[in-house]
């Protein structure tokens, strides 16, 4: 391998993000989105999206604690 073809990156970018923040964050993010529901549209099209998308940030936390709890996901990163 050439040192042309390695990755180059920059020290921050290798430190480990603030997890339970991340986790904070999607959790909230997903309450602030079912909140939408009370605006100024009609019809349900956009309720369904909302809650869609709600529920695949509720399912990727859930999704990293089980990984992470059985071991399948490295915890420093």
């Amino acid at each position: 391998m050439s040192a042309e073809s390695d990755p180059v990156y920059a020290p921050d970018q290798l430190k480990p993000g603030n997890r339970k923040m991340a986790r904070i964050g999607a959790l909230g993010t997903a309450v602030v989105m079912l909140l939408f529901f009370w605006g100024n549209h009609e019809g349900n099209t956009e309720n369904v999206f909302l809650v869609l998308f709600a529920l695949a940030l509720v399912g990727a936390v859930i999704a990293d604690v089980v990984l992470r709890r059985n071991g399948l996901k490295a915890n420093d990163q």
